[in-house]
């Protein structure tokens, strides 16, 4: 994606304020908020990415929607709009959010399964899940699976799922004749 790797920077240095003025859950909360506006309101991301719109009319209605942000992450937002960098808002904020995650420790894990899960079952495959840091469990629902479930860590996916299982039997079937 264009100007991933500038969010990056950009993030990376509101972290270091953030943690500098010991601001970083108050920043956090800021961004995530940021975030889910933004995927609330297609007509922001919009608005953001309008080379018609003058940069201080952003400014101005920035400053409105989040008047209630912590002044660090108010201005960095004015910083980022008045170096015309404002189309990179949503990245930077969901990058900030990534590295947070990793400065905290906190390891996101995706468990997708057929039908909901009970807590004794989570409990059960999250048990056989070996990280170092925090779980930050997201459950999704996939009937395609027929039964059994997947687990997301980062770029590792276990995929104990009958539909997978299947898939492999046809194709051992396939080959073997």
């Amino acid at each position: 994606m264009k100007g991933t790797k500038s969010a990056i920077r950009y993030a990376k240095a509101l972290l270091e304020l953030a943690i500098e003025q010991n601001k970083v859950d108050m920043v956090l909360k800021d961004m995530e908020f940021f975030v889910n506006s933004g995927n609330d309101n297609y007509d922001l991301l919009v608005f953001l990415k309008s080379p018609v719109i003058k940069t201080d009319k952003k400014l101005n209605v920035l400053n409105e929607l989040y008047s209630h942000f912590d002044i660090l992450s108010k201005s960095f937002i004015q910083l980022i709009t008045k170096n015309r960098r404002e189309a990179i808002l949503p990245v930077i904020a969901s990058s900030f959010i990534d590295l947070v995650k990793s400065h905290k420790n906190i390891i996101p894990v995706t468990l997708i399964s057929a039908a909901e899960l009970s807590k004794a079952s989570k409990d059960k495959i999250l048990s056989k899940v070996k990280v170092s840091g925090t779980i930050e469990l997201t459950e999704e629902i996939d009937p395609t699976l027929i039964g059994g479930f997947i687990v997301r860590i980062g770029d590792i996916q276990v995929d104990a799922s009958v539909n997978s299982q299947l898939k492999k039997l046809k194709i051992d079937l396939i080959t073997n004749n």
